[in-house]
């Protein structure tokens, strides 16, 4: 982030970004994050044992599989952490590796853009966290969402690459 992108961000009342989050030790490195959209909930597995478990909002429409840009939908099927954003709008987040080459082929079908920038994070920055009703309403444009403190275990537990598999 640049240092006007900074300041803009802190004249908004943001307040600054914090480029070196605390992270909580690593305890035990998962090896599969699996997300279970019915029961909201995440799960942290390694070699088949559960981690962790994590209550989660999704997408304002989170029934059925993401098709399109802006449907409000929580894509499914297999990906990757494809990337890691310390400076994010959220607090944390981490890139889910939608659309895949099936989503696309599939939007493509339906003459509509696939939509994209999928993450597990935390909690807006700034004064929407006042007024975001996590964990008890769905309320992102198609993301998972974890508190704060939780998106900084999972970071310190998700290594980049990992699977993440979004059932419905």
């Amino acid at each position: 982030m640049k240092m006007r992108e900074i300041v803009a961000a802190f004249r908004r009342g943001l307040g600054p970004p914090d480029p070196t989050p605390a992270m909580a030790p690593p305890t035990q490195q998962a090896d599969l994050i699996e997300v279970f959209k019915r029961e909201r909930q995440m799960v942290l597995t390694r070699e088949g044992l559960v981690l962790k478990r994590y209550l989660i909002a999704l997408g304002f429409a989170p029934e059925r599989h993401k098709e399109r840009e802006g449907d409000g939908r929580t894509p499914e099927g297999r990906y990757t952490i494809d990337a890691r954003n310390p400076l994010s709008a959220f607090h944390l987040s981490l890139r889910v590796s939608y659309p895949g080459e099936r989503d696309k082929m599939h939007a493509a079908s339906l003459n509509v853009p696939p939509g994209g920038d999928i993450y597990i994070h935390g909690l807006p920055n700034g004064w929407r966290k006042a007024t975001t009703p996590h964990p008890r309403r769905d309320w992102t444009t198609g993301c998972i969402a974890v508190s704060d403190a939780e998106i900084r275990e999972i970071w310190s537990r998700v290594p980049t690459g990992i699977s993440v598999e979004i059932h419905p």
